[in-house]
């Protein structure tokens, strides 16, 4: 869905909100009142890393003096397209999203960031989103918006791992197996490659889909699979530390109203955000511990295994991705950063 048929389908709700925003300007400018900020997540888990990461904004931003931040975990939208509809709409201010639905607007470049393998460890990801290449996909999202989207930073959403009815040592291993996970675009091509079977299930029902066997197999990060309970089913319990993706998440502003701050405001959001995703990354490691810990605990069993062959298998789905958007070049970037 690209930004004008996105616009045009709210047109109603955004003449409404602009009529309340026109109001509430006014009153805010005849009162003198602080600028407010409306910082949104789609997570509904107030103990989760989101939750510490928009709390520290709103510590941070609030130093400046003339900002209040207004934050909601999941209440205004706990689905993504929804709170980006809304930041269009200049109904919410901030927000966390994956870059996935920046391929909807044509922005096709982010999609990078969900090749297979793509990342070794945290410090190669924190390497490439905290360096010049964060700024170039926040310069040509910015670009190709025509302004409506400007990153801040950027956030992660843990390393995801396969868990299943069995555990994965090798390829083989996954061959055949009815597996949860994207089934279009280049992480579907490469579990295809593997072998696996690419099946789509909502993830509020994964859970039944998992002890009914309508799949056998998913993947996620621990902080959110082990809280769901899935490895209490009979095919999540072994869990294999695949490490196939290590997660962006992008904190965004819509880049209009951002440009319309004061020099001092502006400052006190940007430092606000890079205090945000530094708390938030901390804490998704530590729940990585935390929920890896639970899991042993309640009876899952956690195997390591040799990544190499998987990550000969994702090189060329990698070069071939790069190659149809015209970005090899950024692609050896990332690669460069590598320890």
């Amino acid at each position: 869905m690209n930004i004008r048929i996105l616009k045009n389908k709210l047109f109603l709700l955004s003449i409404g909100l602009l009529l309340i925003s026109c109001g509430n300007k006014s009153d805010s400018a005849e009162a003198g009142t602080k600028l407010k900020i409306v910082a949104a997540h789609n997570q509904t888990n107030i103990e989760s890393p989101y939750q510490v990461g928009i709390m520290k904004f709103k510590e941070v931003a609030e130093k400046e003096g003339s900002i209040e931040v207004e934050v909601h975990a999941g209440t205004i939208g706990t689905n993504e397209d929804e709170l980006v509809e809304k930041l269009i709409l200049g109904a919410v201010d901030v927000i966390v999203v994956s870059p996935g639905f920046m391929t909807k607007t044509g922005v096709k470049e982010i999609d990078i960031f969900a090749l297979p393998y793509l990342f070794e460890n945290y410090e190669h990801w924190n390497s490439v989103v905290d360096s010049e290449i964060g700024q170039e996909f926040s310069d040509l999202i910015y670009e190709k918006s025509n302004g409506e989207f400007q990153i801040i930073d950027y956030w992660s959403a843990g390393v995801r791992h396969y868990y299943g009815a069995s555990p994965v040592n090798s390829v083989d291993d996954i061959k055949g197996s009815k597996y949860r996970t994207q089934t279009s675009g280049t992480v579907a091509d490469y579990w295809t490659k593997v072998g696996a079977i690419p099946t789509s299930v909502a993830w509020a029902e994964l859970y039944q889909a998992l002890q009914q066997g309508v799949v056998d197999s998913a993947e996620n990060a621990y902080p959110y699979f082990i809280p769901m309970d899935h490895h209490k089913t009979e095919n999540g319990k072994y869990i294999s530390e695949t490490g196939h993706d290590y997660t962006t998440r992008l904190m965004l502003v819509n880049g209009k109203k951002f440009a319309k701050y004061t020099d001092s405001q502006k400052k006190a959001i940007l430092d606000a955000a890079k205090a945000s995703a530094i708390a938030e990354r901390t804490a998704v490691i530590e729940d990585e511990v935390k929920y890896k810990e639970i899991a042993i605990k309640d009876g899952a069993i956690v195997n390591e295994l040799d990544r190499q062959p998987f990550i000969e298998l994702a090189i060329p789905l990698q070069d071939e991705f790069a190659k149809s958007i015209s970005a090899e070049a950024m692609l050896e970037k990332i690669r460069s950063k590598a320890n």
